[in-house]
């Protein structure tokens, strides 16, 4: 019913996933598997919803459609078991752009900012972009490949000036759906230590193989009452250039002074067609995005065989969410430089770089998998061949 297979030319649709290659690689013959967007084209359920509004052609001062906050209520209860409270909910303009804000309107300039690497880089770049000193508290690989969180440095590392610790749930580079033993002992430790927890959560409705994604304010009554949680459609339903995130905020406390600040500078305003596209997403999307994980799962098996028949020096982590394939390349015995060079220079590849993510991430890369298969297997051919010659 729904053509994965379909190979989308982008050309012409000002795509950064193309378009930035030859700012940032320095050349654009590259096959792009890095910015985590999706070369499915958007399904048509929600491509049907925009077209509808753009034919009443006045796109002037809107409010929120009525069914915006109960469709995203409805969508958290059913696929998480997590009941929102409509009060709890407010638009954000990106999840980015969220953590900027919380960074902003809740520390001060000599105040800290504790992230997990190796982790989605915005986590260290918005806060010291921000004049803000950010700690590390690396994640401590198991021999399985996996990662756990290491509480012990955790204590070293946290000290008064801190203040946020910001969660990556499920993780991204490493895929992983923190279990609520550890998403709870997280949670005891910020509360002890006074440490409001940022929770980005933009993967939490792409977990795979049977793992299942647990949102941290569900865990206990610390965690709900030390967290701001920000979800979105957007990586589920491809649909990142319609802004469309949203903040769940169960503290009073932390709820008034944060949408306070974002009422009183307007931030909580969505765009004309984000609520109308997370409506459609979450009232229609089941079935589509059900397809959709079973075709990734595919395409990560497919990785998986063919990097252990073909390129076994690269090992790829099997994610329990989300469509990024964290690949150790250790076992190739190569510098970050040399690296680099194989993978651009040689196979052709745009990849995200594992150093990218911060301490732990050396000797990996970050592989995007939500494309046609026929797209992954010329990847991986190229691969192979640059291995080859090494």
């Amino acid at each position: 019913m729904y053509n994965f297979d379909k190979v989308i030319d982008r050309s012409g649709s000002d795509d950064l996933k193309h378009g930035a290659l030859l700012p940032r690689w320095g050349r654009d013959d590259l096959l792009p598997l890095w910015v985590a967007d999706m070369d499915f084209e958007t399904p048509s359920f929600i491509t049907d919803a925009l077209k509808a509004r753009l034919e009443h052609s006045l796109f002037g001062y809107t409010m929120e459609p009525e069914d915006y906050l109960p469709s995203i209520i409805d969508w958290v209860r059913d696929h998480h078991q997590w009941d929102v409270k409509r009060e709890w909910i407010r638009f954000i303009p990106g999840i980015v752009k969220g953590i900027g804000l919380v960074v902003n309107v809740f520390t001060q300039p000599d105040e800290k900012v504790i992230i997990q690497p190796p982790v989605y880089h915005p986590f260290r770049l918005t806060p010291e972009g921000n004049g803000r000193e950010v700690v590390f508290n690396p994640l401590k690989m198991r021999e399985d490949g996996y990662y756990e969180m290491d509480f012990e440095n955790l204590e070293k590392v946290c000290d008064k000036k801190c203040k946020i610790l910001i969660l990556c749930n499920p993780h991204n580079p490493g895929g992983i759906t923190w279990s609520k033993e550890t998403l709870q002992q997280l949670a005891d430790f910020c509360y002890e230590h006074h440490l409001l927890v940022i929770s980005d959560e933009i993967h939490a409705d792409m977990a795979l193989f049977g793992h299942k994604h647990i949102p941290f304010a569900s865990v206990s009554d610390k965690a709900r009452n030390i967290s701001i949680t920000f979800q979105a459609p957007s990586k589920t339903f491809n649909i990142a250039g319609i802004v469309s995130s949203y903040a769940i905020i169960p503290n009073e406390d932390i709820r008034n002074k944060f949408y306070r600040w974002l009422s009183a500078n307007e931030l909580d305003e969505p765009t004309l067609f984000a609520p109308i596209a997370t409506i459609a997403a979450f009232r229609k999307g089941e079935e589509w995005r059900k397809a959709m994980l079973a075709y990734i799962e595919d395409n990560i098996r497919f990785v998986e065989d063919y990097c252990r028949e073909h390129i076994p020096g690269i090992r790829p982590l099997r994610p329990q969410a989300s469509f990024l394939v964290w690949l150790n390349c250790r076992d190739l015995h190569l510098s970050h430089d040399a690296l680099l060079d194989l993978f651009i220079d040689k196979a052709h590849l745009a990849l995200n770089d594992g150093e990218m993510f911060g301490p732990g991430g050396e000797g990996f890369m970050r592989l995007n998998v939500a494309a046609p298969k026929s797209v992954i297997k010329q990847a991986l051919q190229q691969q192979e061949k640059a291995v080859s010659q090494l």
